[in-house]
């Protein structure tokens, strides 16, 4: 028995086509949450105009999330100064994002989705895990319009993006942004 290739996304990396109600291609809804201070945030404004990697995660007591955020926090220097930007969302309440996002040493805001609105909105709840009913682990690059340039479901943990991956993404939606982008040749 063969395995089936893993699906490619529009520039030929890797990863999924959809998971939930995130498609490539496709568009994030413009969802309101708390973010770790309790304060109510757009997705829209805190993309801002920028590529962003949005990650839903199961919670701060899943140790893949904790190994999977540090690796995010390895990149968030870069994405700061590349105009680059991260939003992490879980079923956690504000105060307990608050105190995981400050161990991690993370500076981009986490979000609160404790009722699951947006959860059970893209089809994102775990069925595996009935006590908790998380987020399943997905993350998607996305650029300024909401726009899903890649998507991977880390329901397994090989499943997640790589630095590298993440890199490509928010390369390549940069491009697009900003055409003059490369210093000009002499």
């Amino acid at each position: 028995m063969s395995a089936r290739p893993r699906p490619r996304d529009a520039n030929g990396n890797v990863g999924v086509d959809t998971v939930g109600e995130l498609a490539v291609g496709g568009q994030v809804p413009d969802f309101e949450l708390l973010d770790h201070a309790g304060n109510r945030r757009r997705l829209s404004q805190l993309v801002g105009g920028d590529p962003t990697v949005l990650h839903f995660y199961r919670g701060w007591w899943c140790p893949k999330e904790q190994a999977f955020l540090r690796r995010l926090q390895a990149l968030q220097e870069d994405a700061e100064v590349a105009y680059s930007r991260m939003v992490s969302v879980s079923i956690d309440p504000p105060e307990v994002n608050a105190a995981f996002r400050a161990g991690l040493g993370a500076r981009w805001t986490f979000l609160s989705d404790p009722d699951r609105g947006v959860q059970t909105q893209l089809r994102l709840r775990e069925t595996t895990d009935t006590l908790n009913n998380p987020y399943v682990p997905v993350v998607v690059v996305i650029s300024p319009d909401l726009r899903i340039h890649a998507a991977y479901n880390g329901y397994w943990y090989w499943g997640r993006p790589t630095h590298d991956e993440l890199v490509t993404h928010l390369r390549d939606i940069s491009r697009q942004l900003r055409p003059d982008w490369e210093a000009p040749t002499p």
